[in-house]
């Protein structure tokens, strides 16, 4: 059975086959090739992937980086078809999904909202589901730097406190969208948010969403 974390795989390496190299993306600095060259890293370099991360791997992160951006671009995107290395962590089921279901859908919106002509994608519950239940997880990881309290809410009521404090902000919209807010992405969400105006202003000024 295809999980959601391999489905987002192949959506995401066939965009970027479809739109090139050189298109735009939402993560600030990058083209499609560097966000492909990140992915490919990411599950395939271990040894530099953790630089995202860690201080001190930094400068080994941004030399692969640079090694593999350098490479085809269509080698780039049949690496990601193709997967992790066979004795890969990833190639689990299990781990694939806690690890990959967000990484592939956000990285997939970040090429398709950079787009002049995007348009919202229509989302089966169940994926809904599967992104509530990892942004659930990840919540408080993504917002551990906002200077406001957080709410994330879905339509249907449910909740994730993301950070406690004063004053409350609550940003609501389906799991998706809430997902592409609280991993930094806040012009590109499609999403209600509320509070004090103030606390809104502090919130989207501080840039401290996202891991």
């Amino acid at each position: 059975m295809s999980t959601f974390a391999k489905r987002e795989r192949l959506l995401l390496a066939d965009l970027l086959e479809t739109v090139g190299p050189d298109a735009g993306t939402l993560c600030e600095g990058w083209r499609t090739r560097d966000l492909a060259a990140h992915v490919v890293v990411r599950e395939r370099r271990p040894d530099a992937a953790g630089g995202s991360l860690i201080k001190q791997l930094a400068p080994r992160l941004e030399k692969v980086m640079a090694e593999y951006t350098a490479k085809p671009y269509e080698e780039l995107i049949q690496l990601i078809r193709t997967g992790p290395p066979r004795f890969s962590p990833f190639q689990l089921k299990q781990v694939d999904e806690a690890a990959n279901i967000v990484e592939f859908y956000v990285h997939t919106e970040d090429v398709r909202r950079a787009q002049p002509d995007w348009t919202p994608r229509e989302l089966d519950p169940v994926f809904q589901d599967a992104l509530w239940s990892r942004l659930e997880r990840t919540a408080r990881l993504v917002a551990r730097g906002v200077p406001t309290g957080l709410v994330l809410r879905r339509p249907d009521g449910q909740t994730a406190v993301a950070h406690r404090g004063a004053p409350v902000v609550t940003v609501t919209g389906e799991p998706s969208e809430l997902l592409m807010y609280a991993f930094g992405r806040q012009d590109a969400a499609k999403v209600d948010v509320q509070g004090d105006a103030d606390a809104i202003a502090k919130l989207r000024e501080s840039k401290q969403l996202g891991i």
